[in-house]
């Protein structure tokens, strides 16, 4: 079966500049058209439109897609479109200050009512301190508190004159007042005279005063009374007073924020505070002048200053100047820059917190909007991805500490109360996170229902490429670059389908397409031109290489110096010359690899040399064992096959994987089996089926130029060097222009081929040969001799076979 090779404009699909014209022509403005990506923004589209628990997205797709830019784009615009969220604020719970309060005001309301209280408060501190400085108060308090002196004074004056007829008195004593004799000539008795006294006088005398002593307590317990009485009646009136002061600055603010039940709770909580505290008030007030002037008053005055910052509110989400929905890019999403934290400070030698030191998180930020976070930078934070998914069930944010998830024994600390979450989260990631993290964290599927699948490519139409010339230019005016003149718009289109090898296609990585756009902008301004030309492209991409392939020309040196045995002329028995591809990062090249073959009689099958050391991955050994089915199911229709073979690659140090190799380890085999020698000057890449049809690999066009270098490399090109490739895979070449030209000027050849007749007729030059209605091939053919040397092995293992009957 004749085999046509590729011609030259097969083997690259080159661009109709003309086509441009008219986009460079269109008058300059902003592109804001989301390049082939169609399916992913439906699906963003709807994540976002849908108004349901658990319909947050996953956007997945590889590194310079363009996801993280196209969603912060698209998010915000769709954002701008939705209503501000409220603002949120803490304020203390004087009930537990444990425990802050939340209050929601609406957007732009928390800032003024952190002004209003403020405001209040200083009012208020001026007012009471006027109230209790009055005169109508003042003299109320003294004269309250003079009833009581004069009336304590006559009830002790009473009682003494009542003692003193019974010849007693009283005393002031550290343990309080007592009845104490009196002597004849009424002073009172002390202990050395009442000792000296008979001891039926003085058991008399005891007697009497323990009943003077009695009635002596219960005046005192009255006058007690009447002193708590007292004591009430003044703080009703410092209440009163305070009241006055207080009032009229909470009516204000209660009609000013009667609408909002939660302002409202917090103002009455307010009032019976500063009632209660209205003394610490005025002290804090009266002392704030003397605090630079006497450390030791600043001291005192401390826990006075507290009393005044019990009242301050601390504005955690201030939405006063935001625009639509707001949009949080968090890109560093800790524990603590997600659901927000409760800073501490040193004081007196301990670490202590407060309300106001609550510190809000990219949940609080984003609350009644969308958060954006890249998927590794949120699984490298240990203790965040739990918290989040958390707050996306209960639907709050719940601000804790990292002990708290893995200790049961915690610091006593604040319990700010969880603040209602409304939200929509956007994760980032390549498709690895989004699939490991689906099938082992069920609660990921409940909680992010919508996976936008970002897509590296999109069809090579005459749209498209438009749209990439909009694009270039549209970045041309955002990052001041050179204008693209048609020939490198045509290389940059080219340089897309090179990118994801495909004549029909083009690369969706924008980002690639940028870097390699400013590149050639700069070797346009070396050149002093006013535009970017296709030289200048050309020229970006070959200084890429070059950075870039150091290993590949140390390669190609050793190759060419004979350290690795590579031969590109004349023809070996069970050899071939196979095709891989090494990948470094970002770039990746091709090479020739020798793989030999060795066949005898036996009963082992195909042996992999490099399953055998376990330098081959499944897929390859996956290759190798279909070479067995082939074999059997073409050759073993009426013989059993009894070969036993060995194939490898040779000077092959690295592990070797995939199964692009398995038709040339299959011509080595048939080469060995049939004594023809292969094509040195020929190499193979394709796999294999088990009914001989080729079928196509990744990285031909890398690995078409690998042999094409190699053979550069030694002694040159002589005109009858090529590829064998699958023909599924001829729309792939991207193939660069020098092998082009090599081609066209029959320098080089590529022979596509679908079957493994095909290719083993161009290794061997000999038909391969079709099987015949007796089962039998036509004499002189490939086939025919591999049938008879596999007959012979049959024959020689019948006869040297071990005896087995005993």
């Amino acid at each position: 079966m004749k085999t046509d090779q590729l011609k030259g404009d097969q083997l690259r699909r080159s661009c109709d500049g003309a086509i441009f014209t008219d986009v460079r022509s269109e008058k300059n403005g902003g592109f804001n058209e989301i390049i082939g990506q169609q399916r992913a923004v439906e699906a963003i589209e709807f994540g976002m439109d849908i108004n349901r628990d658990g319909y947050n997205i996953f956007a997945l797709g590889p590194s310079g897609s363009g996801k993280t830019s196209i969603i912060r784009r698209f998010v915000e615009e769709k954002a701008s479109a939705k209503p501000v969220p409220d603002d949120w604020c803490y304020v203390n719970n004087f009930q537990d200050q444990r425990k802050p309060r939340c209050i929601r005001l609406p957007a732009g309301k928390g800032k003024a009512f952190r002004t209003d209280m403020e405001n209040m408060v200083s009012d208020v501190q001026r007012d009471i301190a006027r109230a209790l400085e009055e005169e109508s108060y003042d003299k109320e308090k003294q004269s309250i508190a003079e009833r009581f002196q004069q009336e304590q004074n006559k009830r002790l004056m009473d009682f003494k004159k009542k003692a003193g007829e019974k010849g007693y008195t009283i005393q002031r004593a550290p343990t309080g007042i007592i009845v104490i004799p009196l002597k004849d000539d009424g002073e009172p008795m002390s202990v050395e005279e009442f000792s000296t006294l008979p001891d039926k006088e003085q058991q008399a005398m005891r007697e009497k005063g323990k009943e003077l002593q009695q009635e002596l307590n219960k005046v005192l317990q009255e006058i007690r009374t009447r002193e708590k009485d007292t004591q009430n009646r003044l703080r009703e009136l410092e209440r009163d007073a305070v009241l006055g002061a207080v009032d009229h600055h909470l009516r204000e603010m209660r009609e000013k924020y009667e609408k909002n039940e939660g302002v409202m709770d917090y103002l009455d909580q307010v009032k019976e505070d500063l009632v209660e505290n209205a003394g610490s008030i005025v002290s804090a007030q009266e002392h704030g002048d003397e605090q630079e002037q006497n450390p030791l008053v600043a001291m005192m005055a401390q826990h006075q200053e507290k009393v005044i910052e019990r009242y301050k509110v601390n504005l955690i989400v201030d939405n006063s100047h935001t625009k639509g929905a707001p949009v949080i890019f968090e890109g560093d999403p800790s524990l603590q820059n997600l659901i927000g934290k409760v800073e501490r400070q040193a004081q007196f030698g301990t670490l202590v917190t407060n309300y106001q030191m609550i510190k809000p998180g990219a949940l609080h930020r984003a609350n009644g909007g969308y958060l954006i976070i890249e998927a590794l930078h949120l699984l490298r934070q240990p203790f965040a991805y739990q918290p989040l998914k958390q707050a996306l069930k209960e639907k709050q944010i719940r601000i804790k500490e990292a002990s708290e998830l893995f200790t049961p024994i915690t610091s006593a600390g604040l319990e700010p109360e969880p603040i209602p979450l409304d939200i929509k989260v956007i994760i980032i990631g390549n498709p690895m996170y989004y699939y490991l993290l689906f099938d082992l964290d069920e609660e990921f599927r409940e909680l992010f229902n919508v996976k936008a699948d970002f897509n590296t490519f999109m069809e090579r139409n005459e749209e498209n490429m438009k749209l990439y010339a909009r694009f270039l230019r549209a970045h041309c005016q955002d990052e001041k670059w050179l204008p693209f003149e048609n020939s490198g718009i045509c290389r940059m289109v080219e340089y897309g389908s090179e990118l994801v090898g495909d004549q029909t296609r083009l690369s969706t990585r924008f980002a690639d397409i940028c870097n390699l756009a400013r590149e050639a902008d700069f070797w346009a301004r070396r050149d002093k031109k006013e535009s970017i030309q296709h030289t200048h492209v050309q020229q970006a991409i070959d200084a890429r290489e070059h950075r870039n392939n150091r290993l590949e020309d140390v390669i190609q040196e050793t190759i060419k110096r004979g350290d690795i045995f590579i031969d590109v002329r004349g023809s070996r028995p069970g050899q071939v010359n196979g095709l891989s591809i090494t990948s470094l990062g970002d770039y990746t090249f091709g090479r020739p690899s020798r793989i030999t073959a060795r066949t005898y009689v036996g009963k082992d099958g195909v042996i992999n040399i490099d399953r055998e050391v376990e330098m081959a991955g499944p897929i390859h050994n996956k290759g190798v064992l279909i070479l067995a089915g082939y074999l059997n199911g073409k050759y073993g229709q009426q013989k059993p096959i009894s070969l036993s073979a060995s194939v490898v690659f040779e000077q092959l140090y690295e592990g070797v994987e995939g199964d692009s190799a398995s038709s040339a380890e299959l011509y080595a085999l048939l080469s060995s089996l049939s004594g023809l020698p292969l094509k040195q000057n020929l190499a193979v890449t394709g796999s294999v089926n088990q009914h001989g049809y080729i079928q196509p690999i990744g990285g031909v066009t890398e690995k078409v130029e690998g042999f094409y270098d190699s053979c550069k490399a030694m002694d040159g090109l002589d005109g009858s060097q090529g590829v064998l490739i699958p023909k599924a895979n001829v729309k792939n070449l991207m193939l660069r222009q020098e092998v082009v030209d090599a081609v066209k000027r029959g320098e080089f050849h590529i022979y596509p081929v679908e079957t493994i007749d095909q290719g083993i007729g161009l290794l061997t030059g000999r038909e391969a040969g079709d099987r015949q209605k007796d089962g039998t091939y036509p004499e002189g053919t490939v086939n025919s001799l591999v049938d008879g040397r596999l007959s012979e092995f049959a024959r020689a293992w019948t006869k040297f076979r071990p005896d087995t009957s005993s």
